[in-house]
């Protein structure tokens, strides 16, 4: 990849170059070209509040919603309800949550907007990787828990350290075969297990990687990220506020002030600036997912990106 920065347009495959053409006209542009051969990473700008779903011709919004840990299912319905009808349409859930129960919760947000409305994500823990059987037979499960005849992608929650990379991903692969998810990907994989799963599977693609990812949490910016948009695989951010202490970091208080934004804001914006990155983050309610929506429609400054991903480094 280049080093330099790209003004990332959801109607160009490329982007618009702003380094070849414009690094004479701006210092801090060459500057940042100069420090990526030092070793930073390339940071890239997309102005698209829609994302899509590896290279399936698919978007969602930019900021999704989780379902980890929710304490107050029949509020949380109501805020999810609020933010779907404002333009959100993609959740993530898993079997492990509350033991199936965060399923059941999405099953019923469904069956409250419309099908066409949501674009679910679910995830299956490791141990069912061991064979097509049991992966099919947590699927079938999943599905069923969620109300609905399939899943739109279907991630493997985090490797299973017992067996390669390559025999996981194709005993998980048959949730595509037969039909229980429209797309497959995964989630906490290294960038060599990623490689890995890409290589592994025989009809399906790897469309998505989710992953920690926040202004806190940036090592998935050192290599993962790159290879991700290189290979038109989708990153998913979970935790991207780190359960709200990022509104504690005085470099987004200090910008907060600069745009008329809260530092939460401030925090999922830099991550949905990049190409590829979904945010997930979690909310209770309409407070929240206000201020969740406040994170979209706009975008940092080139300068402001810069000085974020400094700053925490």
């Amino acid at each position: 990849m280049k080093g330099l920065w790209v003004i990332w347009s959801p109607d160009s495959s490329r982007g618009e170059e702003i380094g070849t053409r414009s690094n004479q006209e701006s210092p801090e542009v060459k500057e940042y070209s100069e420090n990526i051969r030092l070793g930073e990473t390339l940071l890239e700008i997309d102005r698209s509040d829609r994302k899509e779903i590896g290279r399936t011709g698919e978007y969602v919004s930019a900021i999704g919603l989780g379902t980890w840990a929710i304490r107050d299912y029949s509020k949380c319905l109501e805020a999810y309800m609020y933010a779907i009808e404002s333009g959100v349409d993609n959740i993530d859930t898993a079997e492990m949550y509350h033991n199936g129960k965060a399923e059941e919760f999405v099953g019923e947000l469904v069956k409250r907007v419309g099908r066409q409305r949501v674009f679910i994500t679910t995830k299956i823990l490791p141990e069912r990787l061991i064979s097509r059987e049991e992966v099919l037979k947590a699927a079938r499960s999943s599905v069923k828990r969620l109300g609905v005849s399939a899943v739109d992608l279907m991630l493997i929650h985090w490797p299973n350290r017992s067996m390669s990379i390559s025999q996981q991903v194709r005993n998980f692969e048959s949730v595509y075969l037969k039909g229980l998810a429209r797309y497959i990907g995964v989630s906490n994989f290294s960038l060599t297990e990623l490689e890995e799963a890409v290589a592994a599977v025989r009809k399906a693609d790897i469309v998505v990687n989710q992953v920690h990812y926040s202004i806190i949490h940036r090592d998935v910016e050192k290599d993962l990220l790159p290879y991700a948009v290189l290979k038109g695989i989708t990153i998913q951010a979970y935790t991207p506020i780190e359960r709200g202490a990022v509104k504690d970091l005085e470099v987004l208080k200090q910008l907060s002030y600069k745009y008329g934004k809260t530092p939460i804001q401030i925090a999922l914006n830099y991550l949905i600036s990049r190409p590829r990155v979904i945010a997930i983050p979690k909310a209770e309610s309409k407070k929240h997912i206000e201020e969740l929506l406040g994170s979209m429609g706009w975008r940092l400054s080139l300068s402001d990106l810069i000085l974020l991903s400094r700053a925490s480094s």
